[in-house]
C-alpha cells in the first residue's frame, strides 16, 4: 500500500495515524503542496482534483478524501463501532470535520502558520478563527460527558478530528478554554501505537 501525503497537514496525519495504531504496513510517499506537487502530470493522473492525501492499495485501487480512505483502513477494527447507529454517529462527526472544522481550524493554520498572515487574509482569517471557535465549542460541549465522540471507545470520529484540533494552537487557537478537549487529546496520545504529527 501507498500513501501520498504530507505529515503535516490534518488530513494526511489522520492516515498516518490509523495506520500506526493498527500497524497497517505502507510506504509513505512525501508531497509538497506549497511546491506544487499535487499539479504535476504524475500527481493529477492519480488524484485528477490535485488534493493529498491519495491511497493505493495493494491491489492497485486509487482512494482518495482522507475520511473515506480512513473509514477503508478502520473496517474490521476496533475503530469501525459494529452497531449501526454507533456508525451513524461516527458519520455525523466525520461530516462535521469536513464541513464544521476543517474549513476553519485548519485554514486559519495555514494562513498563520504556512502564509505568515499576509495582509489580505487577515480578514478571512479572523471570520475563521471565529468560526474555529465555534466547531470548538461543541465538540467541548460534547465531550465534557464523554471520554470519546463516539461511545466510550476511541473511532475514527476521534482520529478524524484530533488531526487539525491538536494542532488548532498554530492556528491561533487557545485551546486552554476547553479542558474537556484537552483532556480527550491526552487519551488519544495515550493509545497504544499513538504517533506523533511529525511521526
Amino acid at each position: 500500500m501507498k500513501i501520498y501525503g504530507d505529515v503535516y497537514s490534518g488530513n494526511c496525519y489522520k492516515l498516518k495515524l490509523i495506520c500506526a495504531l493498527l500497524a497497517i504496513e505502507h510506504e509513505w510517499i512525501p508531497v509538497d503542496i506549497l511546491k506544487g506537487d499535487t499539479r504535476s502530470e504524475n500527481f493529477l493522473a492519480l488524484n485528477p482534483n490535485g488534493q493529498i492525501p491519495v491511497c493505493v492499495t495493494v491491489e492497485g485501487d486509487v482512494l482518495t478524501e482522507s475520511n473515506a480512505i480512513l473509514y477503508y483502513l478502520a473496517q474490521g477494527s476496533q475503530y469501525w463501532p459494529q452497531d449501526r447507529l454507533a456508525q451513524t454517529r461516527v458519520l455525523e462527526w466525520q461530516f462535521f470535520e469536513q464541513y464544521s472544522h476543517e474549513p476553519s481550524i485548519a485554514v486559519a493554520r495555514f494562513i498563520k502558520l504556512y502564509q505568515g498572515m499576509p495582509e489580505d487574509r487577515k480578514d478571512e482569517y479572523q471570520a475563521r478563527l471565529k468560526a474555529g471557535y465555534r466547531a470548538l465549542g461543541l465538540m467541548e460541549q460534547h465531550l465534557e460527558n464523554n471520554r470519546f465522540l463516539v461511545g466510550d471507545n476511541c473511532s475514527i470520529a476521534d482520529i478524524s478530528l484530533f488531526a487539525y484540533t491538536h494542532v488548532a494552537p498554530e492556528g491561533g487557537f487557545e485551546l486552554s478554554k476547553f479542558p474537556a478537549i484537552e483532556n480527550w487529546v491526552a487519551r488519544i496520545q495515550a493509545l497504544d501505537g499513538f504517533i506523533s504529527m511529525a511521526g
